[in-house]
């Protein structure tokens, strides 16, 4: 099975939304909310071995598509 494209601008763009419309911050304050949760889900969904998403990977077995790419099984990050 593989795993849809995720959009990250379109995560950015929801976030940012809610903190404006929901929770009333400044949208300096809502924007730099935005990024950090934007770069905590490119990290999780980043491989630590090939650094390529996780959606390059065939989720059964977890082995990279990209052809030139040695990676054998999706690394996880630590925490």
């Amino acid at each position: 099975m593989i795993e849809r494209g995720f959009d990250f601008t379109k995560l950015y763009g929801r976030i940012v939304r809610y903190y404006l419309d929901k929770r009333r911050y400044s949208k300096e304050r809502a924007n730099e909310i935005a990024q950090k949760v934007v770069q905590r889900e490119r990290r999780i969904r980043t491989c630590q071995k090939c650094a390529h998403l996780t959606y390059d990977h065939l989720r059964n077995y977890e082995s990279c598509l990209v052809g030139e790419c040695d990676c054998q099984k999706f690394e996880r990050p630590l925490a």
